[in-house]
């Protein structure tokens, strides 16, 4: 039997000429694809000396640099899991993830080295690295005596080869297990229906501990053997001053905005892009419609989750099905089976809104040791119940209308009420709260935190906001916090959130700006 481990799929893609730049840095470093060879051996070998047991988890929190890249494909090329974590968690999040993935390996930035470390022993982690996005670190001085030639480890499809951690609306994170046969099959489905062909070039500019860009951006160029120009963080300057040497740009939302906010985007700047795809967030229309007019080009959107990487996309040429239609997320992807479902289960007609499930060999495992959540989440025929809610026209695009979970996608990154919630109840003087998304023009969406005090005390709102900050990732702060009387209730006393973002649904909005200017 071949080898199904996806690193050795990618491996097979790289071009013949091994000398080619594989990756092109925003400091003018270059990496060719042999660096990428050489480089992901010997972090490989560095693993397996490390006598770690199968399936062993290898938890990374650093920032964005080619070397982090690198030591995830070795995380595959040897065998084990790869647990990335969001550089913007801090020590209870980071606690939590340590604690139940209990990883056998922990990788941090040096700055973060003490706090870090001091968890991860204490949960019993053996070892403890650092890797900086200068190429310095424990883990490189480690790597640099090991042997640059490793066979890939064989793996089977169904084999784990990522733990992505994604909340819930309980706040209780779980860890969605990737097989490498669900990360291959995207990746290759996505390539042909995304029109990969030889010469493209990507200009990746998101976070590499995200689906987007670990999984669709990273795998995309690889398995296409693309050189990549790569940003260590997201320049709307430096991105279009790039776009003549790219051909293709994946961003959320936010980033889009951002490019339109550049004056030098014009369609000179993008006379050699070929595609231009958004997703991880409702894309407004505005922005998809500002785009067209400025570019000539139009973005194609997309739909997928932590647990399936990829679902659905617009139609890259129109004998997919149509056009790209901005609102939209186009059409289930091939291989993947998508259906609108009532809360009785009944099929919902064309054009009604209901509960999107899907089936497909994307579809994850399950979730890291909750066995009892996984079947709650799957139907009885082997559906996977997104929590997303929505439609599909009679064309057979498919629009997601809302989350029945209540979930905030703020730009792009995924913030869990009850985790904010339950952070805020426990300050002193709050009786309860809770928190709502609205729409913001540069987000997507941005949390608006309700709190109701204790009898007799104030709390401050700008002293909650600021509490939250030494606890939480910034992306989940809420933009805005009020405290009030009372929440809305209905007759079952629970809490009427609809109500809620209908009362601050303005509050970003640009009128609503401009008089907080004034």
């Amino acid at each position: 039997m071949t080898n199904q481990n996806l690193f050795a799929a990618l491996r097979a893609a790289f071009p013949a000429d091994l000398e080619q730049v594989a990756f092109e840095t925003d400091n003018g470093l270059l990496y060719t694809w042999n660096d990428v060879e050489r480089a992901t051996a010997m972090m490989a070998n560095l693993l397996k000396s490390l006598d770690l047991p199968d399936g062993a988890r290898i938890a990374v929190q650093v920032e964005k640099s080619v070397e982090a890249a690198m030591l995830y494909l070795a995380t595959l090329r040897a065998g084990y899991v790869f647990l990335p974590l969001n550089t913007a968690y801090q020590s209870a999040e980071i606690e939590y993830f340590i604690g139940n993935a209990e990883p056998s390996v922990v990788v941090c930035s040096s700055k973060n080295f003490g706090w870090v470390g001091k968890i991860a022993f204490k949960a019993g982690t053996q070892n403890v690295f650092t890797l900086d996005d200068d190429r310095t670190g424990s883990l490189l001085q480690r790597a640099s005596h090991c042997s640059h030639q490793h066979e890939t480890a064989p793996r089977r499809a169904d084999d784990l080869a990522a733990i992505l951690y994604t909340s819930g609306t309980t706040g209780r994170s779980k860890g969605a297990m990737l097989s490498h046969g669900n990360m291959l099959s995207n990746a290759q489905v996505l390539k042909d229906y995304w029109g990969w062909v030889p010469g493209d070039v990507l200009i990746h500019a998101l976070p590499i501990f995200h689906v987007h860009g670990l999984f669709v951006a990273l795998h995309g160029a690889l398995i296409n053997g693309s050189k990549m120009l790569w940003f260590s963080k997201f320049d709307a300057r430096a991105v279009v001053q790039k776009m003549p040497q790219a051909t293709v740009f994946m961003g959320v939302p936010t980033l889009y905005v951002r490019l339109l906010a550049e004056p030098s985007l014009d369609q000179n700047a993008v006379r050699n892009m070929r595609l231009f795809v958004a997703g991880s967030a409702p894309l407004l229309i505005e922005t998809f419609n500002e785009w067209q007019q400025r570019t000539g080009h139009t973005i194609l959107e997309r739909y997928g989750m932590s647990e399936t990487a990829m679902l659905t996309s617009n139609p890259y040429k129109p004998e997919q099905g149509g056009e790209r239609r901005g609102g939209t997320v186009g059409f289930a992807l091939p291989g993947v089976d998508l259906r609108v479902r009532g809360d009785d289960g009944s099929a919902m007609p064309t054009g009604e809104i209901g509960g999107i499930q899907v089936k497909g060999p994307n579809v994850f495992k399950g979730y890291w040791r909750m066995p009892e959540k996984t079947r709650e989440e799957f139907t009885s025929d082997g559906y996977f119940k997104t929590g997303d809610v929505g439609k599909i026209d009679d064309s057979g695009y498919i629009t997601i209308v809302g989350r029945s979970k209540d979930l905030i996608i703020s730009g792009g990154y995924n913030v869990y009420p009850a985790e904010i919630e339950g952070y805020i109840n426990d300050m002193p003087g709050v009786a309860e709260s809770a928190l709502v998304g609205v729409p913001h023009p540069d987000f997507g969406e941005a949390g608006v935190a309700v709190v109701v005090a204790k009898p007799g005390v104030a709390p401050e709102p700008g002293q909650i906001l600021a509490a939250l900050k030494s606890k939480l990732a910034n992306f989940k702060i809420p933009k805005q916090c009020y405290v009030v009387a009372e929440l809305p209730r209905n007759t079952m006393g629970k809490v009427q959130k609809n109500l809620l973002r209908d009362q601050y649904k303005g509050l970003f909005s640009p009128a609503a700006v401009s008089d907080a200017v004034k």
